[in-house]
């Protein structure tokens, strides 16, 4: 019966939310239900929403709206909407939305299942309650990143207290995953021909202390670099002042790539601290010097966020030339994003919209420079890339210095057909602003 149904899942947000709409496709896929891209050939229409900031709220929002018109001019008989703007606006979304016939929290999302069952049997599923992350979940995941990449998440929630972030209220506390689960998936993911992992979490530096009050990241680090057919595996979201000597000896290993996304928000000391983070600009300095001179070679990845309530002109002025003398190899500017339920949503002093977007434009505008700079400097280099793809006219991967989706590419020719997934060695002749160009060595 569930092979005549055909499911449609639109997932929106970071690459965490990505990882739970990849959970419900598998439950979905091994209980015989039929998966589609295209939504108008869907009989259930699922909607993974993100609600981070006002941006991606009014795109879920939007998304849900789109997916809506499916049950006029497509096959859609059933609109079910998870995630995070399904936690945190529940009610809105039953009051303002009718069309939408079930909704599932972040935690309740693996019970999908139900859910359609449920709907099938004419009830509303409008909130089923969860118990958070389980091993089971993971067991019959759908990885969607293609053949060779998959994002790893090793917790649940988070424990940081940042004033702009409504991400707790959403996800709740810090739930590590047990370490034997993670080992296990990546085992099975690695068996499946996944040559890269990217360990994901709201806070990877945190992992374990829920568990025992330890940093377990480099311990679960040195583990996954034991399972033989991986390549590489790369570490996102980690806290400055969480990174410690065992951390960077566990970088070192010839399978973790030299990257590392440290988001640190900004540098002006009474602007992080408005902001709840636990650490200064003397130490965020000691930590980048520090990897740097362990780990010469190594990319780091960061976010920062201007125009938070109270930034001076002064404050901006300072992360800019703290920007220009740090040199990140990567890094993304955001506007400050004042989100109901927050702390800094309440703080005096809020910096008006077109402030903040100039300050951001000219943050990138700085970036952009440094980035082409950097970018130079790896004429003549021989460079390891993972082939994801052909354009016409040249193969294109990434480096180890490049993350799946937010960073660089490496466009090279070939004069021999190149698998889709391997590893090629690319000389790297030119650039194109942020890219780089080579030629692949025979």
């Amino acid at each position: 019966m569930n092979k005549e149904t055909t499911i449609g899942i639109v997932s929106l947000g970071c690459s965490k939310n990505l990882v739970d709409s990849e959970v419900m496709m598998g439950e979905l896929k091994n209980a015989n239900y039929s998966l589609t891209d295209d939504p108008s050939k869907a009989e259930i229409l699922i909607v993974n929403t993100c609600a981070f900031i006002e941006s991606a709220t009014q795109e879920s929002i939007d998304t849900i709206l789109e997916m809506a018109e499916y049950k006029k001019t497509g096959k859609c008989r059933y609109l079910i909407v998870t995630g995070c703007l399904a936690e945190r606006y529940r009610d809105e979304i039953v009051r303002e939305i009718p069309e939408v016939d079930g909704i599932l929290g972040t935690k309740s999302y693996t019970e999908i299942l139900s859910c359609i069952e449920a709907l099938k049997q004419d009830e509303k599923a409008l909130m089923l309650d969860g118990n958070g992350i389980n091993a089971r979940q993971y067991r019959n995941r759908l990885v969607s990143t293609g053949k060779t990449t998959a994002f790893l998440k090793i917790s649940e929630g988070c424990n940081n207290a940042c004033t702009y972030c409504i991400i707790p209220k959403l996800r709740g506390r810090y739930q590590s995953r047990p370490m034997e689960d993670i080992i296990s998936e990546a085992k099975e993911l690695a068996q499946n021909g996944i040559r890269e992992l990217i360990v994901i979490a709201q806070d990877t530096s945190y992992y374990g202390m829920d568990l025992n009050h330890t940093r377990q990241l480099p311990e679960l680090l040195m583990k996954l670099a034991e399972i033989e057919g991986l390549h590489w595996i790369r570490v996102h979201y980690c806290y400055p002042e969480q990174i410690t000597p065992e951390l960077v000896t566990a970088m070192k290993h010839p399978k973790i790539c030299p990257y590392l996304d440290i988001p640190i928000q900004h540098c002006n000391d009474q602007v992080l601290k408005r902001m709840g983070r636990r650490t200064n600009k003397d130490e965020i300095l000691r930590i980048l010097s520090y990897l740097r001179k362990e780990i010469p070679n190594i990319a780091i990845r960061t976010s920062i966020i201007v125009g938070f309530p109270g930034e001076t002109e002064q404050d901006f002025e300072e992360l800019k030339e703290f920007i220009q003398e740090v040199r990140f190899e990567r890094l993304g500017v955001f506007a400050y994003s004042k989100e109901e339920g927050t702390s800094a949503a309440r703080l005096p002093d809020q910096i008006p919209e077109n402030i903040k977007e100039d300050r951001r434009r000219e943050l990138m505008s700085v970036q952009h420079k440094i980035a082409q700079e950097d970018a130079q400097k790896h004429i003549g280099e021989m460079v390891e890339v993972l082939t994801e793809g052909h354009d016409g006219l040249l193969y294109f991967g990434r480096s180890k210095w490049d993350s799946a989706d937010i960073d660089c590419k490496v466009y090279f020719a070939s004069g021999d057909e190149v698998e889709i997934g391997s590893f090629v060695a690319v000389k790297i002749i030119n650039t194109d602003e942020y890219d780089l160009i080579g030629e692949a060595i025979e």
